[in-house]
């Protein structure tokens, strides 16, 4: 004889699963459509960002032209301004120069920011007062802060796991590290390290400080920064005592300097220094953008000053085969000899 009671004990409990699992489905459902990832900015702060970002504002160069160099150009939706100044814009992503400009190193738009309803902003470290306001209207805003090959490479990760182009960022930072192996290798039985002096954009007589990235650069290459001394701000007025002080075996200036190099070999205390006596003066050459400071092309200053230093372990040919190869792998463009300075 069948018990009805227990029947119907029997199905009321299957009702009551049934539904703890639609209702468990649907919280999944819920939770997938609405997921974030966590990521540490470079301010250390604990961000929370959506899993999957679509719209990136962007207004620093340097993470601009990373997120094209990680394949993430269609995410932006604004960029610095001046934009259209960067040869490498025009060429490798001619149609972000049409997206509204929303901010710069010092500066951001934010109510135009609001109008682009981004699910990401990217802001250098030095805007906090930006990112507080960003925070506060519940935008995700990340803050970076590239100042040496470390802290460039940790950008890159943080970048890269924001923007979901975390494969992309693996093989620039494996990129870097091949060819920084690469040099060190090479330069392992090198006994001479050339004194170095970068002159910076607005005069011969400002030079970095042991804190940015130039110095770093410079060591990389197998040099001495002749402006070690200096040790903590940004580009620092010097003296032309300290620089005869000094007497650089080889002096660089930045693509973007607004003075001409030939000054130097006028000035009657330039030429008692030993880089002007040997004619020993290079610019950073590449017409498509500056290597000097840490965006992604960076290791090619490296690479670049590497041959100037020590020709006889890295060849000219081998940079250029290196820089060719650099661009094309990630910006997916082919670099001419002018652009690269060759």
């Amino acid at each position: 004889m069948i018990n009805f009671s227990r029947v119907s004990k029997a199905i009321s409990i299957m009702l009551i699963l049934v539904v703890l699992v639609l209702n468990v489905s649907a919280c999944n459902t819920v939770v997938t459509s609405g997921s974030t990832i966590e990521v540490k900015d470079q301010l250390q702060r604990t961000v929370k960002v959506p899993a999957k970002v679509n719209r990136i504002i962007s207004s620093y160069t340097i993470s601009t032209s990373l997120l094209i160099a990680l394949g993430a150009k269609d995410k932006l939706v604004g960029i610095e301004i001046q934009a259209e100044e960067r040869p490498l814009y025009r060429k490798a992503a001619p149609e972000l120069l049409k997206l509204p400009a929303v901010g710069s190193g010092k500066t951001f738009n934010i109510e135009e920011c609001l109008k682009l309803k981004p699910d990401l902003v990217i802001l250098p470290y030095r805007m906090t007062e930006f990112v507080t306001k960003l925070e506060k209207l519940g935008i995700p805003v990340i803050a970076v802060a590239p100042e040496n090959m470390d802290s460039f490479l940790e950008t890159v990760h943080l970048i890269g796991k924001a923007a979901g182009s975390e494969q992309k960022a693996k093989e620039l930072i494996d990129f870097y590290r091949q060819k920084i192996h690469t040099i060190e290798a090479a330069a392992k039985e090198l006994q001479n390290k050339p004194v170095v002096y970068i002159a910076g954009s607005k005069s011969p007589l400002t030079t970095c400080t042991k804190e940015m990235y130039q110095h770093y650069l410079i060591e990389l290459a197998g040099g001495e920064n002749a402006s070690q001394e200096i040790q903590k701000g940004y580009w620092a007025n010097v003296s032309m005592e300290q620089v005869m002080k000094w007497n650089p075996e080889v002096i660089c200036s930045v693509q973007y300097s607004t003075f001409k190099d030939q000054d130097l070999l006028k000035g009657e205390k330039w030429q008692s220094i030993k880089a002007v006596k040997d004619q020993k003066i290079y610019r950073f050459p590449s017409t498509l953008e500056p290597w000097d400071y840490p965006a992604p092309s960076a290791i090619l200053g490296v690479l670049w000053l590497t041959n100037k230093l020590h020709p006889e372990v890295y060849t000219k040919e081998m940079f250029l085969k290196d820089a060719r190869s650099f661009y094309k792998k990630f910006y997916r463009i082919d670099a001419s000899d002018e652009e690269l300075g060759a």
